[in-house]
Protein backbone atom coordinates (compact mmCIF):
# COMPACT_ATOMS: atom_id res chain seq x y z
CA UNK A 1 0.00 0.00 0.00
CA UNK A 2 2.69 1.76 0.81
CA UNK A 3 4.18 2.13 -2.96
CA UNK A 4 0.91 2.59 -4.34
CA UNK A 5 0.44 5.73 -2.30
CA UNK A 6 1.99 7.66 -4.77
CA UNK A 7 -0.05 6.33 -7.38
CA UNK A 8 -3.58 6.81 -5.77
CA UNK A 9 -2.22 10.79 -5.11
CA UNK A 10 -1.87 11.09 -9.04
CA UNK A 11 -4.88 9.13 -9.89
CA UNK A 12 -6.62 11.55 -7.07
CA UNK A 13 -5.28 14.47 -8.60
CA UNK A 14 -5.91 13.64 -12.19
CA UNK A 15 -9.44 11.74 -11.93
CA UNK A 16 -10.96 14.65 -10.17
CA UNK A 17 -9.58 17.09 -12.72
CA UNK A 18 -11.27 14.96 -15.51
CA UNK A 19 -14.25 14.22 -13.76
CA UNK A 20 -16.34 16.39 -15.50
CA UNK A 21 -15.85 14.20 -18.68
CA UNK A 22 -18.16 11.56 -17.08
CA UNK A 23 -20.69 13.81 -15.84
CA UNK A 24 -23.02 14.24 -18.46
CA UNK A 25 -26.22 13.69 -18.50
CA UNK A 26 -25.68 9.24 -19.49
CA UNK A 27 -29.04 8.89 -20.92
CA UNK A 28 -28.11 11.59 -23.47
CA UNK A 29 -24.88 9.70 -24.39
CA UNK A 30 -25.38 5.92 -23.40
CA UNK A 31 -24.97 3.50 -25.98
CA UNK A 32 -27.34 0.95 -24.29
CA UNK A 33 -25.60 -1.35 -21.90
CA UNK A 34 -26.45 -4.70 -19.85
CA UNK A 35 -28.18 -4.05 -16.41
CA UNK A 36 -25.71 -4.14 -13.58
CA UNK A 37 -26.95 -4.73 -9.73
CA UNK A 38 -26.44 -1.40 -7.63
CA UNK A 39 -25.27 -3.43 -4.27
CA UNK A 40 -22.85 -5.96 -6.06
CA UNK A 41 -21.25 -2.99 -8.39
CA UNK A 42 -20.88 -0.69 -4.89
CA UNK A 43 -19.28 -3.55 -3.32
CA UNK A 44 -17.05 -4.76 -5.70
CA UNK A 45 -15.55 -0.88 -6.27
CA UNK A 46 -15.26 0.03 -2.39
CA UNK A 47 -13.51 -3.32 -1.77
CA UNK A 48 -10.79 -2.65 -3.72
CA UNK A 49 -8.11 -0.89 -1.41
CA UNK A 50 -6.88 1.34 -4.03
CA UNK A 51 -10.46 2.99 -5.07
CA UNK A 52 -10.94 3.24 -0.86
CA UNK A 53 -7.81 5.19 -1.20
CA UNK A 54 -8.37 7.01 -4.17
CA UNK A 55 -12.00 8.23 -2.95
CA UNK A 56 -10.84 8.38 1.03
CA UNK A 57 -7.78 11.12 -0.06
CA UNK A 58 -10.35 12.83 -2.03
CA UNK A 59 -12.68 13.63 0.90
CA UNK A 60 -9.68 14.53 3.08
CA UNK A 61 -8.09 16.80 0.65
CA UNK A 62 -11.71 18.48 0.09
CA UNK A 63 -12.38 19.04 3.89
CA UNK A 64 -8.93 19.97 4.84
CA UNK A 65 -9.51 22.42 1.85
CA UNK A 66 -12.38 23.83 3.11
CA UNK A 67 -11.43 24.31 7.07
CA UNK A 68 -8.30 25.13 6.01
CA UNK A 69 -9.59 28.07 3.88
CA UNK A 70 -12.51 28.83 7.07
CA UNK A 71 -9.08 29.14 8.87
CA UNK A 72 -6.58 30.80 6.93
CA UNK A 73 -8.94 33.42 4.78
CA UNK A 74 -5.88 34.26 1.81
CA UNK A 75 -6.28 36.81 -0.16
CA UNK A 76 -9.47 38.76 1.64
CA UNK A 77 -9.39 41.30 -0.33
CA UNK A 78 -9.13 39.81 -3.94
CA UNK A 79 -11.99 37.87 -2.77
CA UNK A 80 -14.14 40.95 -1.68
CA UNK A 81 -13.50 42.55 -4.86
CA UNK A 82 -14.39 39.84 -7.01
CA UNK A 83 -17.85 39.10 -4.73
CA UNK A 84 -18.39 43.03 -5.07
CA UNK A 85 -17.94 42.79 -9.32
CA UNK A 86 -19.92 40.13 -9.15
CA UNK A 87 -22.95 41.48 -7.77
CA UNK A 88 -22.79 44.58 -9.97
CA UNK A 89 -24.26 42.30 -12.41
CA UNK A 90 -27.42 41.83 -10.24
CA UNK A 91 -29.52 44.29 -12.49
CA UNK A 92 -28.94 41.65 -15.89
CA UNK A 93 -30.05 38.63 -14.04
CA UNK A 94 -33.53 38.29 -15.36
CA UNK A 95 -31.41 38.81 -18.77
CA UNK A 96 -29.31 36.23 -18.39
CA UNK A 97 -32.26 33.84 -16.70
CA UNK A 98 -34.03 34.47 -20.10
CA UNK A 99 -31.49 33.52 -22.40
CA UNK A 100 -30.71 30.43 -20.21
CA UNK A 101 -34.00 29.23 -20.67
CA UNK A 102 -35.41 30.82 -23.52
CA UNK A 103 -32.41 29.30 -26.49
CA UNK A 104 -32.66 25.38 -25.29
CA UNK A 105 -36.77 25.68 -25.77
CA UNK A 106 -35.96 27.20 -28.77
CA UNK A 107 -33.46 24.77 -29.72
CA UNK A 108 -36.21 21.94 -28.27
CA UNK A 109 -38.87 23.29 -30.59
CA UNK A 110 -36.93 22.91 -34.01
CA UNK A 111 -35.26 19.86 -32.88
CA UNK A 112 -38.04 17.87 -32.09
CA UNK A 113 -38.15 17.25 -28.41
CA UNK A 114 -40.00 18.28 -25.32
CA UNK A 115 -37.54 20.20 -22.58
CA UNK A 116 -35.04 16.77 -22.79
CA UNK A 117 -33.33 15.40 -25.50
CA UNK A 118 -34.15 11.98 -24.54
CA UNK A 119 -33.89 9.44 -27.47
CA UNK A 120 -37.54 8.54 -28.47
CA UNK A 121 -39.45 9.58 -31.68
CA UNK A 122 -40.07 13.64 -32.44
CA UNK A 123 -42.19 15.31 -30.53
CA UNK A 124 -46.22 16.15 -32.03
CA UNK A 125 -46.27 20.12 -33.76
CA UNK A 126 -48.07 21.97 -31.26
CA UNK A 127 -45.17 20.39 -28.49
CA UNK A 128 -42.41 21.94 -31.49
CA UNK A 129 -44.62 24.83 -31.50
CA UNK A 130 -44.80 25.10 -27.78
CA UNK A 131 -41.61 24.98 -26.54
CA UNK A 132 -40.04 27.68 -29.51
CA UNK A 133 -43.32 30.13 -28.52
CA UNK A 134 -42.26 30.00 -24.99
CA UNK A 135 -38.45 29.99 -25.62
CA UNK A 136 -38.60 33.42 -28.28
CA UNK A 137 -41.50 35.25 -25.77
CA UNK A 138 -38.28 34.52 -22.96
CA UNK A 139 -36.01 35.80 -24.98
CA UNK A 140 -37.50 38.44 -25.91
CA UNK A 141 -38.89 39.18 -22.33
CA UNK A 142 -42.98 39.82 -23.40
CA UNK A 143 -44.90 38.50 -20.60
CA UNK A 144 -41.94 36.97 -19.02
CA UNK A 145 -44.00 36.22 -15.56
CA UNK A 146 -46.91 34.38 -17.46
CA UNK A 147 -44.87 32.92 -20.04
CA UNK A 148 -42.59 31.24 -17.10
CA UNK A 149 -45.79 29.91 -14.81
CA UNK A 150 -47.12 28.44 -18.43
CA UNK A 151 -43.40 26.86 -19.18
CA UNK A 152 -43.07 25.58 -15.47
CA UNK A 153 -46.90 24.21 -15.89
CA UNK A 154 -46.44 21.88 -18.81
CA UNK A 155 -43.22 21.00 -17.51
CA UNK A 156 -44.84 19.11 -14.24
CA UNK A 157 -47.82 18.05 -16.68
CA UNK A 158 -45.18 16.81 -19.24
CA UNK A 159 -43.01 14.87 -15.88
CA UNK A 160 -46.41 13.42 -14.84
CA UNK A 161 -46.44 11.39 -18.05
CA UNK A 162 -42.87 11.29 -18.81
CA UNK A 163 -40.77 10.53 -15.39
CA UNK A 164 -37.84 10.81 -17.33
CA UNK A 165 -37.99 14.67 -17.70
CA UNK A 166 -36.34 14.96 -14.29
CA UNK A 167 -33.50 14.70 -16.10
CA UNK A 168 -34.35 18.45 -16.65
CA UNK A 169 -34.94 19.36 -13.42
CA UNK A 170 -32.97 22.87 -13.41
CA UNK A 171 -36.03 24.38 -15.89
CA UNK A 172 -38.12 24.04 -12.09
CA UNK A 173 -36.35 26.42 -10.31
CA UNK A 174 -35.81 28.80 -13.96
CA UNK A 175 -38.81 29.29 -14.51
CA UNK A 176 -39.97 29.83 -10.23
CA UNK A 177 -37.05 32.74 -10.77
CA UNK A 178 -38.23 34.36 -13.63
CA UNK A 179 -41.32 34.44 -12.26
CA UNK A 180 -40.34 36.83 -9.67
CA UNK A 181 -37.74 38.67 -11.29
CA UNK A 182 -39.74 38.99 -14.62
CA UNK A 183 -38.26 40.56 -17.64
CA UNK A 184 -35.52 42.96 -16.21
CA UNK A 185 -33.85 44.55 -18.92
CA UNK A 186 -33.40 44.99 -21.90
CA UNK A 187 -37.15 43.61 -22.39
CA UNK A 188 -39.93 44.21 -23.81
CA UNK A 189 -41.73 43.95 -20.58
CA UNK A 190 -39.17 47.02 -19.78
CA UNK A 191 -40.56 48.92 -22.75
CA UNK A 192 -44.65 48.24 -22.62
CA UNK A 193 -44.42 49.10 -18.81
CA UNK A 194 -42.90 52.75 -19.71
CA UNK A 195 -45.51 53.19 -22.09
CA UNK A 196 -47.99 52.37 -19.92
CA UNK A 197 -46.96 54.10 -17.06
CA UNK A 198 -46.65 57.39 -18.79
CA UNK A 199 -50.03 59.39 -18.82
CA UNK A 200 -49.61 61.19 -21.86
CA UNK A 201 -49.10 57.88 -24.06
CA UNK A 202 -52.00 56.64 -26.07
CA UNK A 203 -50.93 53.43 -25.20
CA UNK A 204 -51.60 54.14 -21.30
CA UNK A 205 -54.96 55.01 -22.26
CA UNK A 206 -55.85 51.24 -23.83
CA UNK A 207 -53.95 48.95 -22.27
CA UNK A 208 -56.48 47.30 -19.48
CA UNK A 209 -53.80 45.12 -17.86
CA UNK A 210 -50.96 47.25 -16.86
CA UNK A 211 -52.36 48.94 -13.86
CA UNK A 212 -55.22 46.57 -13.08
CA UNK A 213 -52.75 43.06 -12.98
CA UNK A 214 -49.03 43.62 -13.48
CA UNK A 215 -48.23 46.22 -11.14
CA UNK A 216 -50.39 44.34 -8.28
CA UNK A 217 -48.89 41.17 -8.98
CA UNK A 218 -45.13 42.80 -9.40
CA UNK A 219 -45.79 44.61 -5.47
CA UNK A 220 -47.06 41.42 -4.07
CA UNK A 221 -44.23 38.80 -5.66
CA UNK A 222 -41.57 41.83 -4.81
CA UNK A 223 -40.80 41.05 -1.26
CA UNK A 224 -39.74 37.31 -2.56
CA UNK A 225 -37.37 38.09 -5.06
CA UNK A 226 -34.56 38.29 -2.34
CA UNK A 227 -34.96 34.20 -2.38
CA UNK A 228 -33.91 33.75 -5.77
CA UNK A 229 -30.68 32.57 -5.39
CA UNK A 230 -31.97 30.02 -2.52
CA UNK A 231 -34.43 28.80 -5.22
CA UNK A 232 -31.61 28.65 -8.01
CA UNK A 233 -29.07 26.89 -5.73
CA UNK A 234 -31.46 24.31 -4.31
CA UNK A 235 -33.31 23.35 -7.73
CA UNK A 236 -29.35 22.81 -9.14
CA UNK A 237 -28.17 21.09 -6.09
CA UNK A 238 -31.33 18.83 -6.49
CA UNK A 239 -30.48 18.33 -10.03
CA UNK A 240 -26.77 17.48 -9.36
CA UNK A 241 -27.37 14.95 -6.75
CA UNK A 242 -29.66 13.32 -9.20
CA UNK A 243 -27.52 13.29 -11.86
CA UNK A 244 -24.29 11.89 -9.47
CA UNK A 245 -26.86 9.15 -7.66
CA UNK A 246 -29.12 8.62 -9.50
CA UNK A 247 -27.78 7.96 -13.10
CA UNK A 248 -24.46 6.80 -12.03
CA UNK A 249 -24.08 5.44 -8.87
CA UNK A 250 -27.79 3.40 -9.06
CA UNK A 251 -27.42 3.22 -12.71
CA UNK A 252 -23.73 1.88 -13.16
CA UNK A 253 -24.77 -0.25 -16.17
CA UNK A 254 -25.48 2.72 -18.54
CA UNK A 255 -22.21 4.72 -16.96
CA UNK A 256 -20.22 2.00 -17.40
CA UNK A 257 -20.82 1.76 -20.91
CA UNK A 258 -20.59 5.45 -21.00
CA UNK A 259 -16.90 5.17 -20.05
CA UNK A 260 -15.99 2.13 -22.06
CA UNK A 261 -17.73 4.16 -25.01
CA UNK A 262 -15.08 7.21 -25.07
CA UNK A 263 -12.20 5.33 -23.82
CA UNK A 264 -11.91 7.05 -20.39
CA UNK A 265 -9.91 4.48 -19.01
CA UNK A 266 -7.22 5.76 -21.06
CA UNK A 267 -7.44 9.19 -20.00
CA UNK A 268 -7.17 8.32 -16.56
CA UNK A 269 -6.00 4.91 -16.22
CA UNK A 270 -8.01 3.89 -13.19
CA UNK A 271 -10.64 1.16 -12.93
CA UNK A 272 -13.92 2.06 -15.01
CA UNK A 273 -16.20 1.11 -11.25
CA UNK A 274 -13.65 4.08 -9.92
CA UNK A 275 -14.75 6.62 -12.76
CA UNK A 276 -18.19 5.85 -12.47
CA UNK A 277 -17.94 6.43 -8.74
CA UNK A 278 -15.41 9.25 -8.59
CA UNK A 279 -17.84 11.30 -11.21
CA UNK A 280 -21.28 10.65 -9.07
CA UNK A 281 -19.45 11.77 -5.72
CA UNK A 282 -18.25 14.69 -7.50
CA UNK A 283 -21.36 16.02 -8.87
CA UNK A 284 -23.26 14.41 -5.50
CA UNK A 285 -20.96 16.66 -3.34
CA UNK A 286 -21.68 19.98 -5.86
CA UNK A 287 -25.16 19.37 -4.96
CA UNK A 288 -25.09 19.56 -1.56
CA UNK A 289 -22.71 22.14 -1.46
CA UNK A 290 -25.14 23.91 -3.17
CA UNK A 291 -28.43 23.35 -1.19
CA UNK A 292 -26.37 24.35 2.04
CA UNK A 293 -24.80 27.17 0.50
CA UNK A 294 -21.53 26.83 1.64
CA UNK A 295 -18.65 27.95 -0.87
CA UNK A 296 -21.47 28.89 -2.98
CA UNK A 297 -20.02 30.74 -5.42
CA UNK A 298 -16.60 28.56 -5.68
CA UNK A 299 -18.91 25.22 -6.32
CA UNK A 300 -20.74 26.70 -8.66
CA UNK A 301 -17.37 27.58 -10.79
CA UNK A 302 -16.61 24.04 -10.09
CA UNK A 303 -20.07 22.88 -11.85
CA UNK A 304 -18.77 25.59 -14.87
CA UNK A 305 -15.77 23.50 -15.15
CA UNK A 306 -17.68 20.36 -15.13
CA UNK A 307 -20.51 21.11 -17.88
CA UNK A 308 -17.50 22.47 -19.85
CA UNK A 309 -15.16 19.51 -19.66
CA UNK A 310 -18.00 17.93 -20.74
CA UNK A 311 -18.78 19.04 -24.18
CA UNK A 312 -15.35 19.11 -24.86
CA UNK A 313 -14.91 14.98 -23.58
CA UNK A 314 -17.99 13.47 -24.93
CA UNK A 315 -18.44 15.40 -28.37
CA UNK A 316 -22.02 13.32 -29.07
CA UNK A 317 -23.33 15.23 -25.96
CA UNK A 318 -26.39 17.51 -26.87
CA UNK A 319 -25.16 21.57 -26.21
CA UNK A 320 -28.57 22.70 -25.76
CA UNK A 321 -29.50 20.26 -22.97
CA UNK A 322 -26.85 21.87 -20.93
CA UNK A 323 -27.13 26.10 -21.80
CA UNK A 324 -30.03 25.95 -18.97
CA UNK A 325 -27.25 24.37 -16.83
CA UNK A 326 -24.80 26.89 -17.95
CA UNK A 327 -27.04 29.95 -17.50
CA UNK A 328 -27.97 28.56 -14.21
CA UNK A 329 -24.56 28.19 -12.33
CA UNK A 330 -23.49 31.35 -14.09
CA UNK A 331 -26.34 33.41 -12.30
CA UNK A 332 -25.39 31.79 -8.42
CA UNK A 333 -21.66 33.19 -9.25
CA UNK A 334 -23.75 36.50 -9.52
CA UNK A 335 -26.28 36.24 -6.78
CA UNK A 336 -23.69 34.00 -4.28
CA UNK A 337 -25.80 31.87 -2.18
CA UNK A 338 -28.84 34.58 -0.72
CA UNK A 339 -30.81 33.40 2.56
CA UNK A 340 -30.90 30.44 4.04
CA UNK A 341 -27.90 29.72 3.54
CA UNK A 342 -24.13 28.98 5.50
CA UNK A 343 -22.53 31.23 3.72
CA UNK A 344 -24.80 33.52 4.58
CA UNK A 345 -24.49 32.46 8.42
CA UNK A 346 -20.77 32.71 7.96
CA UNK A 347 -20.96 36.34 7.18
CA UNK A 348 -23.06 37.17 9.73
CA UNK A 349 -20.07 35.41 12.20
CA UNK A 350 -17.92 37.46 10.40
CA UNK A 351 -19.49 40.82 10.74
CA UNK A 352 -19.80 40.47 14.40
CA UNK A 353 -16.62 39.15 14.92
CA UNK A 354 -15.50 42.35 13.13
CA UNK A 355 -17.24 44.63 14.55
CA UNK A 356 -16.03 43.01 18.40
CA UNK A 357 -12.72 43.58 17.18
CA UNK A 358 -12.99 47.34 16.21
CA UNK A 359 -14.66 48.30 19.41
CA UNK A 360 -11.77 46.11 21.69
CA UNK A 361 -8.99 47.84 19.01
CA UNK A 362 -10.83 51.09 20.05
CA UNK A 363 -10.87 50.74 23.58
CA UNK A 364 -7.27 49.86 23.51
CA UNK A 365 -6.36 52.57 21.72
CA UNK A 366 -8.57 55.26 22.99
CA UNK A 367 -10.58 56.22 20.34
CA UNK A 368 -14.21 54.73 21.65
CA UNK A 369 -14.60 55.85 24.84
CA UNK A 370 -16.44 52.88 26.94
CA UNK A 371 -20.16 52.82 28.67
CA UNK A 372 -19.78 54.71 31.31
CA UNK A 373 -23.62 54.49 32.18
CA UNK A 374 -24.45 57.97 30.71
Amino acid sequence: MTRRLPIALTALATLFASAGVASAHVKYVTPGSEPVAVLEFLVEALSNPFNLVVLGLGAVAVGVGLVGYLRVRPAQHDVAVLRSSLADYRDLLPWLLRLSVGLPLVGAGFSGYFFAPIVEPAAPTFVRLFGITVGFLLLFGFGTRLVAATGLLAYLVGLVFDPSLVLAFEYVPAFIALALVGGGRPSADQLVAKLAADDRTFYSRIDPFYRAVAVPFVERVRPYETYVPTILRVGLGLSFIYLGVAQKLMNPGEALAVVAKYGLTAVVPVAPELWVVGAGLTEALVGVMLIAGLFTRAFSGVAFALFTTTLFGLPDDPVLAHISLFGLVSALLVTGAGPFSLDAWLQDVDSETSDSDAVDDGLVRGRIAPDDGR
